[in-house]
């Protein structure tokens, strides 16, 4: 085994859990997309998210304009180069998301056994007895004993900042609903959640297409988030969409899970998508708790088979107010990790939350911790046995450079690569060791201007676990040679 990574079935000596982690050159392998947004948006902060392990940055247009999300972008960018350190640019769409509306931004204190009504009338003031909402047909779409869950950014972690509702009755547009629990709900917009229930919306809206074809095309972001992503329909609409934006075209696609409908149609939305975000907070009102790991775990293994980034979100919700996770949030973070997934999603922990930096800290080190016990070799023949045999030459060659940098400890693994393929080929068999992507640029024209491409595909890296992308500089064709030699050296060092 490599270094210090154990096998998880092996004795582990309890003196040794008490020692301090070594210091790493590399930060953990699994990688963190951090939410940014009213305590993450200032350079400052930015500067010390990547310097934590903040690898792709999301913007979530549920709420903000363009011109918000574009000050912190720049404010991102200017980040990036003060720390040296790169980022991905993730665009959140809104998508069929139900919202209540509190324009005045007063908090509402909801009592439980009371009533409350919804309705689409937005004119209306949101209080305690009445909660407009953003959609007409909310009341076409339930019946009496459907369940309602309201919350800033589903925020679970506390039942005293979300609350669930029962529907009561149906009064024309109106539904009124029996608060089931206490809570005060504070800020301009609630998310609004109705188990196992059909929205009749799409899930591409036109407030998202609008915001991608200014804010995205603007921006080149790297990756798409596809809300409430329901069949592969929708990545395939989202994808024709994409293709007629200019380099959109090369922007990735990434599906989230966030319904009972998104379940039941995951493999032909895993076939389609770029890779898949399971959306854990709306899943955890759909499903009934017992049956949550069963998903995830079973979601993640397809992902990694399918070589396709799984993201897990919802890991730490207590560390919005809290400086330390909860001892069930730090074990939940390490078993996605040793389930196999390729990153941590981070929403109102450091959207809104008051430790953004010390998340992004904590999250990384328990995932460190979780990947010296990774049980790689299982994995690996795992992985093998189930892509069979006989093996594309690609899949071929990757799996075996996996196993002979085990085999001889590497400290890295260097791929060269114009295209990220076979970069994330090696990354699918989660070797010990970090894996440096070597993105060689290549010459492109749209019949007008010439171009080289390469920066999209490098920054896409940054939600492979595994993976630590560099861009080749195409003026020194040369060097890619001799940086080659360099780093047989170092790839054949073991870490002694």
């Amino acid at each position: 085994m490599h270094g210090t990574h154990l096998l998880l079935e092996e004795p582990i000596r309890m003196a040794s859990i008490l020692e301090p982690s070594k210091p790493n050159f590399f930060p953990a392998m699994t990688k963190i997309v951090g939410t940014l947004g009213p305590k993450s948006r200032s350079v400052q902060v930015i500067s010390d998210c990547l310097n934590a392990g903040m690898s792709v940055g999301r913007f979530d247009f549920s709420w903000g304009d363009n011109e918000y999300h574009q000050q912190t972008l720049a404010n991102l960018k200017s980040a990036i180069k003060t720390t040296k350190k790169l980022c991905a640019v993730m665009l959140d769409t809104v998508g069929p998301e139900l919202q209540v509306v509190n324009k005045s931004e007063h908090s509402i204190s909801l009592e439980a056994e009371s009533f409350v009504v919804l309705t689409p009338d937005q004119d209306q003031e949101a209080t305690s007895d009445l909660l407009p909402i953003n959609f007409h047909g909310l009341s076409e779409a339930v019946k009496k004993g459907d369940t309602i869950f309201i919350g800033q950014y589903l925020f679970t972690g506390s039942e005293t900042t979300s609350v669930w509702l029962e529907v009561s009755e149906v009064k024309g547009e109106d539904v009124v609903c029996v608060i089931k629990n206490s809570a005060t709900l504070t800020g301009s917009l609630f998310t609004l959640h109705v188990a196992q229930i059909r929205i009749d919306l799409p899930t591409l809206t036109d407030k998202d297409k609008e915001v991608i074809s200014t804010w995205g095309v603007r921006n080149n972001i790297d990756f798409l988030s596809l809300s409430y992503t329901r069949h592969a329909e929708d990545v395939r609409h989202a994808r024709a969409f994409l293709s007629k934006l200019g380099d959109l075209q090369q922007t990735q696609i990434l599906a989230k899970i966030e319904n009972i409908e998104g379940l039941t149609h995951f493999d032909e939305i895993l076939q389609e998508a770029d890779g898949i975000i399971l959306s854990r907070g709306n899943l955890g009102v759909d499903l009934p708790p017992e049956k949550v790991f069963l998903f995830q775990k079973a979601a993640i293994f397809k992902c990694n088979m399918a070589c396709k980034p799984a993201v897990i979100t919802r890991v730490v919700d207590s560390m919005t107010d809290n400086l330390r996770p909860t001892r069930a949030e730090a074990t939940d973070v390490a078993n996605a990790v040793l389930d196999g997934c390729d990153a941590i999603l981070l929403g109102a922990e450091t959207l809104r939350g008051q430790y953004p930096v010390e998340t992004i800290s904590i999250v990384g080190k328990i995932c460190a911790e979780a990947e010296k016990v990774f049980n790689q070799a299982l994995y690996f023949k795992k992985t093998a046995k189930f892509v069979g045999e006989p093996m594309t030459h690609l899949e071929s060659i990757a799996s075996s450079a996996v196993r002979a940098a085990i085999k001889v400890k590497a400290s890295v693994i260097i791929v060269f690569t114009s295209t990220g393929r076979a970069a994330r080929l090696i990354a699918k068999y989660r070797p010990t060791m970090p894996i440096i992507s070597v993105v060689i640029p290549r010459l492109k024209t749209d019949q007008i201007r010439w171009s080289f491409t390469g920066a999209f595909e490098a920054r896409q890296s940054f939600i492979v676990r595994g993976l630590f992308p560099m861009l080749a500089d195409p003026r020194h064709p040369v060097s890619y040679f001799l940086f080659f030699h360099l780093l047989l050296t170092v790839y054949f060092c073991s870490e002694e």
